[in-house]
Order: C-alpha cells, then structure tokens, then sequence
C-alpha cells in the first residue's frame, strides 16, 4: 500500500512538473499564470461594444421622438412657427444701445420714437447724407427733421427678421446710402429691438404705413424710395400695394433678395430641410403660418403696384433662394399694373459671395442706383 500511495504520488508530480499551469492551479491561494490573453478581458469587449451599440439605439431613439414631435407640438401651437417666421427674440449684436447709434459709427444720426397707435411706441433712427456729418454733430431731433426739406432724397429701409435697426449688415448698408448722398430712414417694428408691441403681419404693414406717411408730410413732392429687405420685402410690397390702392404710389421699391410669398419662402428655408419631405408637411407647417394670418404675399401684391421696381438678389443666397427673387420678378414684368414701369432684375454673381445680406458690398451698387433711379447720386 505504501508503495502505491508513492508511485501515486510521483506520478503525480510528475505531471505537476510537466504541466506548470496544472501545479500552479493546484497551489491554492495562488492565482493561475496567464497562457495567452487574459480571458476576463476577451468577455469585456464584446459586453463594452454591447453597451455603446444600445447607448446610441437610445440616442437615436430620443432623436426620432423628438423629431416626430416637433410638428406635431407645432401644429397644436402655431404662436411657435410666428415665432420662427419673425425672429424678434433674437437680437444681434447683443448689448447694443439703440439709443446710440453712434456707438455703431453713425455719428449723423439721430434715435427717437414715434407713435403710430395709442400705447405702441417704434424706435426710429435717421441717417443724414455723409456731408451733412460735421453739422450734424450735437444736433437735436428738430434739426434732423428740418434736414429733410433739403434736395437731398430719402430711403425708407425695412430691415428681415430677427436683430434690430441696429444690425451690422444694416448699418454697413446705411452709411453705403449715406455716403451716396441719402437720407435714411429706419425702424424697428412693434416687437422688435426697443419697440413696443408683439409682431404680426398686419402691425408691421402699419408701423410701415405711418411712418412713409410722416415722412411725406415732410417732404411734400420730394422723392422718398421704400427699400426692403428679406422679410422687409414683404413689408415693403404690402406697404405700396395699400399705397398705390390710395392712388399715392411712392418714387421707387427696390427689393433686396425677396421671395413670392411666405408658404414658398418657408419651404425653401434651410431649417426646413429636415421636414420638407415628410408627407403632411404642408399641413403641419405651412398651414400653421397661414393660421397665424401670415402671408407677405408679395407675387400677389406686384399685381397691384404702380411704380419702378428694382429687384436685387445674389446667386449663392442660401436663406432666401436665388429662383425665388427670379419669379416674383419674373411675375412683376408680366404684371399689368406694372405695364409702363420700369422693372429691373440685377443680380450677383456666386462668385462675388455675397449671400444673404452682403449686397452693399458691391462697388456696382451706386451705379446700378443711379440707372434705376435715372438720376446722378446727389453727392455728385
């Protein structure tokens, strides 16, 4: 028996010996060798690549809730797509002193506040010609008004969505006037900048409305150009259409990239990339902006102008698209109430880059001004 318990006990260590992984398992309190990869970390990968793949199922998930969400929740609040049409929440550049326009390098002009309803005030601002700049230092409002009755005609600018009178693209485009020998004349709407009120279609027609006719008390037979831009170019054909309705039709309108209506302009939105082939999309987009009572229906209004319009647009316009500027001038040129009147489409090339609202970049401008309007720029 002794000498079996010792032959089993060789033969075991013996292959003990022969097998190392064998011994020190065997060993207990001691931790097995590794023969290769740790295998703990061989599981963990998979289980680590399982956890990100349902962490980005989750993300995606919550993605595709939210975006079938959102027209939904706009659709039951159409208040939020009147928000998105007019961007009055968003003022750029921030912090900016409207009362001090010449904080912004207009140093010729001047802020004050006219009323057009009981309890709605707008805040104005006045540029004066270039020329005018040295007597203008340290003047009052009564003598920016008496500049008025000068040879010297003036532009009424209605500035797009979003930002205030006091935008740079604008004032860039300001002094660009100024400088031609305008007087400019701007505002912001109710709901906008330091105005009062809450934006709407109708309120912004009004405020334009009031102020061309302030101006032209002003100015008697003087020429006074109504000048849109983007949204304001809705403004600015609603505005003459009541205008040439009255049987009063202003010197100009000169349209800065403009669209045909706001269903068409909303569709072609970059933000409304994402949505525009989602079936249903009029319905719960466009016709919410319809509900709001929003249209700036201006291939509409152009049948009922009555005076030169000169449409400007740039090719690589992201925001209102180029084939948009096109129609409605397109439009306007078969328009019968336009029949005798000067219609010119300019407009700009790619390659001159500028987009949205960098038209007053071009040195072109003041001649292309100056033949629209038939006559030299009055610094001349």
């Amino acid at each position: 028996m002794r000498k079996r318990n010792n032959s089993d006990h060789d033969t075991t260590s013996t292959l003990l010996d022969r097998d190392p992984d064998l011994k020190y398992c065997h060993t207990r309190g001691e931790p097995a060798a590794p023969s290769g990869s740790d295998p703990d970390k061989r599981m963990g990968t998979p289980f680590r690549r399982l956890g990100l793949v349902a962490r980005l199922k989750r993300i995606l998930l919550w993605l595709l809730v939210v975006y079938i969400s959102i027209p939904f929740i706009i659709k039951l609040c159409p208040s939020i797509q009147a928000k998105l049409v007019f961007l009055n929440f968003v003022r750029m550049p921030y912090f900016i002193d409207l009362k001090r326009p010449q904080d912004q390098g207009l140093n010729h002009t001047i802020n004050y506040y006219l009323e057009p309803e009981p309890g709605i005030n707008i805040g104005v601002w006045h540029t004066v010609p270039a020329q005018m700049w040295k007597e203008a230092q340290g003047k009052e409002r009564e003598w920016y008004d008496s500049t008025l009755g000068s040879a010297h005609p003036i532009i009424l600018y209605l500035h797009g969505n979003a930002g205030t009178r006091g935008g740079d693209h604008r004032v860039q485009l300001y002094k660009v006037l100024s400088s031609l020998g305008y007087h400019v004349v701007t505002f912001d709407y109710r709901g906008w900048g330091d105005s009062d009120g809450s934006p709407s279609e109708g309120g912004m027609t009004s405020d334009a409305v009031f102020l061309y006719m302030f101006l032209k008390e002003q100015l008697g037979t003087k020429p006074l150009y109504i000048w849109g831009h983007s949204l304001g170019t809705g403004v600015a054909t609603n505005l003459v259409r009541r205008l040439c309705d009255r049987g009063t039709p202003p010197d100009a309108l000169i349209l800065e990239s403009p669209f045909t209506n706001i269903r068409e302009e909303a569709k072609s939105h970059p933000f409304s990339m994402v949505y525009r082939y989602l079936p249903g999309f009029d319905w719960f987009f466009l016709d919410a902006i319809t509900a709001n009572d929003i249209r700036f229906a201006s291939d509409d209004n152009v049948n009922h102008i009555s005076c030169p319009v000169l449409i400007l647009h740039a090719e690589d316009d992201s925001v209102v698209p180029f084939h948009l500027g096109k129609k409605l001038y397109n439009m306007a040129a078969q328009s019968k109430s336009l029949s005798g009147h000067k219609v010119q489409f300019v407009p700009f090339p790619s390659s001159l880059a500028y987009k949205h609202k960098f038209i007053y970049r071009s040195p072109e401008l003041p001649h292309i001004l100056s033949d629209f309007l038939g006559t030299a720029h009055p610094h001349a």
